[in-house]
């Protein structure tokens, strides 16, 4: 007993030692900068004591509140375009690809393995007003006298957004769709439905996983956008904009810091759903 018990311990202390770099990594360069971020909007603004001042604020000021509720809005409105697109495409990938499917997954993956900031001058490059659309359309073509205002509009910012998130959305349906057991499917329709309602009824419930993961973690993505909405405008307010503004323009870290904790508590709240889901996902089998 007493050898198994030191077996024990020593598989305790290295398993500890293996990742005691990982941890303190964790901590230096994340854990103590957020908490040194949220405990500055916290802060007295001569620095003496603790105040909610700034949380009261942000919570009962329309301004504040109209920029909290577009930047769910906006969000929300994204993750949904990613759901209308991913599922067929997810469905497609799963279910009828065949030998493309390796072609298909590719092209999914290869944009993730490009910059952000590259994918999106790569809309300014085909929309702008000197842009190659606008190009064809008014002096290859003629069809139009002026070009396009198709920058800097919510539309393009949203398409911008859906653009780059819809493959997180894809890979999150997908994997669950290969999951299910055509068996279900094959004896829903040997019992006389149809395909519509077989997938209604059978293959939609069972995949909602993969939806209900794939929503949050495009919500928690769109939620911290920043660059996409800088570089194709379209008016949005949201809180990442807010919080840039904050620090480089009125140079308000106080409350560029509470607004900061407000999103980390929303990005936390898409955690613990994604973690309730997948719970529920394991105790189910």
């Amino acid at each position: 007993m007493a050898l198994a018990g030191k077996g024990r311990g020593g598989d305790l202390l290295r398993g500890a030692m293996l990742i005691a770099p990982a941890f303190l990594f964790l901590v230096a360069f994340f854990v103590l900068p957020l908490f040194d971020n949220a405990m500055r909007s916290f802060a007295q603004p001569d620095g003496q004591g603790l105040t909610l001042a700034r949380y009261v604020q942000f919570l009962t000021d329309r301004f504040y509140l109209g920029v909290i509720v577009e930047t769910v809005v906006l969000s929300g409105t994204v993750t949904l375009i990613c759901i209308l697109i991913g599922y067929p495409v997810a469905y497609f990938l799963v279910r009828k690809s065949g030998r493309w499917s390796g072609l298909i997954i590719f092209l999914l993956i290869a944009p993730l393995l490009t910059s952000i900031i590259m994918r999106t001058f790569g809309w300014q490059v085909l929309f702008a007003r000197r842009g190659l659309v606008n190009n064809l359309l008014v002096q290859d073509l003629g069809w139009l006298e002026r070009p396009l205002q198709l920058m800097n509009t919510p539309a393009i910012a949203i398409i911008g957004l859906v653009h780059v998130l819809v493959p997180f959305m894809v890979l999150s349906i997908a994997t669950v769709l290969q999951t299910i057991d055509r068996k279900l499917e094959e004896s829903a329709q040997i019992l006389g439905a149809s395909p519509a309602r077989t997938f209604r009824e059978v293959t939609l419930p069972l995949s909602m996983d993969g939806i209900g993961t794939g929503s949050i973690l495009v919500f928690m993505i769109a939620n911290g956008s920043f660059v996409t909405l800088v570089l194709l405008g379209g008016g949005f307010q949201t809180l990442p904009l807010l919080i840039y503004q904050q620090f480089n323009t009125t140079r308000d870290f106080a409350t560029a810091s509470t607004m900061s904790t407000i999103l980390l508590v929303i990005a936390l709240a898409c955690l613990y759903l994604q973690l309730h889901l997948v719970r529920r996902k394991g105790t189910a089998y």
